[in-house]
Order: structure tokens, then C-alpha cells, then sequence
């Protein structure tokens, strides 16, 4: 059994043609009987195989919308895709703008690059300028989420306004809805905000969700949506609560010894923001500049304490910025022992990570390494070994996690 699609040799027409010619192949094969790199080669195969089938369809939709307009080309991707009313036209606004990147298309073509990957090139290429050869190649060496942040860090560096054109836009885009839904009958809540506004929200929104678990029969907890609703319900209901203590947003900027200047302001995430916003934060009577310096701090705690303290936890966001394994906010991570406290590990800087309490739990209860990685100068979690590998049963991961070892 065998998955093709064959495109014409001229291409239709498109620049995209010569790329495309000879067609996607991908043979359907028993995947119970893969190994675990097995497993992993035949999603590659797949992934490649998605990034060559979406640079057909832009290349179709492209030229519908050149022979008619935008519109209809939206109108026969719903139709015959069955896709929604915004995923057709984001696919079709993509589509459009690929027609004039051409190294971006090559590489979607062969494979190379994600279609995700691919479209947030043609969003950025839109919006101002870029170099296509540099977020390309970053495209092909980087997961999602990491190529999203090098790309807001890219546009910022090449914006000739430092970024505030970008901010400015962000903040007009900005969007709240607040419905009943005809399905559920439940209340529903979205919006969209700027980056800074967005930080703030998300600061005073992991205080009250702590506060809250701090409330919480440890026996009886919420789930973390419903802890998260429940923190938005009450901050919105029952303002006299006021927000949660200790709230405060960190935002991190490098000073120029040479021009005695501020620069490369940024969240504590590393999302960039111009300097003006910076110069507007340090105004508001609520927010305190701080600056770090390790020589002035008690980074090391020893055996003292066993929580991380105050200055520990704002270094641990400067250095990590999220959770080290999965990305999730650090208003959302806690402070983590690499040598575990309980055999001996100190609460020292150098042996602490951010990590949330997925990722805790999945390096406690499922034996997740962390471990540092000099090339990307960070820490990371990697799962533990495959406990059934191809040359037998691995016994380092803990029988009682493990049903088929347990007996």
C-alpha cells in the first residue's frame, strides 16, 4: 500500500513548479513492528513528506487567487478542503505571499523546512523587513516554538524603528471576545494582547492561581484550567481581593558600558520590546527597577533552606526564562533541584532549573534526565532510556511506573 501524489513536470506555471516536479511518495508500512528509531525515521519520512504536499497546495491556491482574487481562492479551499472560514484565508494569504520568497518555497518544497515553519516567514516577510536566507536556515535547524521566538527577535533587530512599528501594530491587533457557546451552553473568554500587556496579565494571573493552590485541600485539587478559570472568575468578580501578593513583571535589558546607555530590551521570556515601552514601564509607580548583580546576591544556599529564595528565583528567570522542559511560562515554574535535595543536593544556583510541575513530576515520578547542554547554553530534560530497546529490557526506569516490569 503506497501514498502518491504527482504534480505536472511544467508546474503550472508557478515558480514554485520545478520544485515540485516528481510528486510525494510515501510508502504505508506496519508500525507496530518499528523500533523506536524506527518510529522516529517514519515520522521524519511523514514530516517531509507534509512540508512537500503544503507547498503544492499553496501553489495551487496562489493560482486560483492570481486568476481570480483572494476570495474565491478562499472559497474553493472551504469547499473542497472543508476548511474553516480563517483557515482558509490564512492559508491563502501564505500562499500569496510565498509566490515572491523564493528560498523559503525551495525549502518547503524539498522537504527541508515545516509548513508552520514556512508561513511564519511569509507573516514576517509582510510585515517589514527580513533576511530570508538567515530565518531559513534557522527554519531548518529549529523546532517551532524556538524558530517563533528567533523570528520576533529577527524582526526586531532588522526593524529600523527598534521594533516600535511592531509593537504599534500588535497593539492595534489586539482582540477580546466574551460569548455563550451554542454547543456547551458554557461561557467562553478570548483575547489577543501585546506582548507587554499580555506579560502582565500572565504575571498577576499565575500569582492568584498560586494563591488559590495554596488554598487547596491537597487531597481535593483543581485541575490547572480549572484553577486558571477560577483565578479569572475571581480577579474579575471579587476585585476587592485585589491581586495576589508578590506580582511583579521582570523585564531585562543590557547596559552599554561604552555609550552608557540601555539596550536589547526585552521580557523576562526574551520577547523584545522597544526601548520607548521600556522608558514607559520604568514610569509606572508600580513597577521598581532592579539591577542584578551576583556578586551582591546570596546565590548559594547550601543546605539552609530548601526553597529557592526571592533573588535565586529572578536569577533562575534571567538564565531560563521558561520551564526548561516543555516552555511554559517561569510564572508558572517552580525552582528545581538538579541533585535532589532530598540526597544531598544544596540550594545553590548552579543546582537549581526552572521547570513546571508537569515537567517536575515527569523528572520525579518518570525518571527525566536534566542535564545542561553546552551548545545551547541551557538546561534540558531528555526522557530516560526506552525500556524496551532493541537489545533488551533497560532497567533504569523505575518497575513501579512500568505495568509490563511490575510483575
Amino acid at each position: 500500500m503506497e501514498f502518491r501524489a504527482i504534480t505536472d513536470g511544467d508546474g503550472g506555471g508557478s515558480p514554485m513548479g520545478a520544485c515540485l516536479s516528481g510528486g510525494v511518495s510515501v510508502a504505508a508500512v506496519d508500525v507496530a513492528g518499528l523500533s523506536g528509531d524506527g518510529l522516529r525515521g517514519r515520522l521524519r519520512e511523514i514530516g517531509r513528506a507534509e512540508s512537500k504536499l503544503g507547498a503544492m497546495k499553496s501553489q495551487v491556491l496562489a493560482e486560483l487567487s492570481r486568476r481570480e482574487n483572494a476570495v474565491a481562492a478562499e472559497r474553493v479551499a472551504r469547499e473542497e478542503l472543508q476548511a474553516s472560514r480563517r483557515g482558509a484565508q490564512r492559508d491563502v494569504e501564505a500562499a500569496e505571499r510565498l509566490t515572491v520568497l523564493s528560498e523559503t518555497s525551495e525549502a518547503l518544497s524539498s522537504g527541508e523546512i515545516p509548513v508552520g515553519h514556512a508561513q511564519l516567514i511569509a507573516r514576517a516577510a509582510s510585515e517589514g523587513p527580513i533576511d530570508q536566507s538567515f530565518l531559513v536556515d534557522a527554519a531548518k535547524r529549529q523546532g517551532y516554538d524556538q524558530f517563533a521566538k528567533t523570528l520576533r527577535t529577527h524582526q526586531q533587530e532588522q526593524s529600523d524603528d527598534d521594533g516600535q512599528s511592531i509593537y504599534d501594530r500588535q497593539r492595534k491587533n489586539r482582540t477580546g471576545r466574551a460569548f455563550s457557546s451554542r454547543e456547551t451552553g458554557m461561557y467562553l473568554l478570548s483575547g489577543e494582547f501585546d506582548p507587554i500587556t499580555g506579560a502582565k496579565i500572565d504575571t498577576v494571573l499565575a500569582a492568584k492561581e498560586k494563591e488559590l493552590w495554596n488554598q487547596e485541600d491537597p487531597r481535593d485539587r483543581r485541575t490547572p484550567q480549572q484553577r486558571m478559570a477560577d483565578a479569572i472568575a475571581e480577579l474579575i468578580l471579587e476585585p476587592e481581593k485585589g491581586k495576589a501578593q508578590g506580582t511583579a513583571l521582570m523585564v531585562v535589558a543590557d547596559y552599554d558600558a561604552v555609550n552608557q546607555e540601555l539596550v536589547n530590551a526585552r521580557l523576562a521570556d526574551g520577547t523584545p520590546i522597544p526601548m520607548c515601552e521600556l522608558v514607559r514601564l520604568a514610569c509606572d509607580a508600580e513597577i521598581l527597577p532592579g539591577v542584578y548583580r551576583a556578586a551582591t546576591q546570596e546565590m548559594n544556599l547550601g543546605r539552609r533552606r530548601r526553597t529557592a529564595s526571592e533573588a535565586q528565583r529572578a536569577a533562575l528567570i534571567y538564565r531560563d526564562r521558561e520551564c526548561i522542559g516543555c516552555g511554559a511560562s517561569a510564572n508558572r515554574s517552580f525552582a528545581h533541584h538538579v541533585q535532589f535535595w532530598r540526597h544531598g543536593g544544596p540550594t545553590d544556583f548552579g543546582n537549581l532549573v526552572l521547570v513546571c510541575n508537569k515537567c517536575h513530576h515527569s523528572i520525579h515520578d518518570d525518571n527525566y534526565q536534566v542535564a545542561h547542554d553546552p551548545d545551547a547554553k541551557r538546561w534540558k530534560t531528555h526522557p530516560p532510556p526506552d525500556p524496551f530497546p532493541d537489545t533488551g529490557i533497560d532497567t533504569t526506569r523505575p518497575l513501579q511506573r512500568n505495568p509490563l516490569l511490575r510483575n
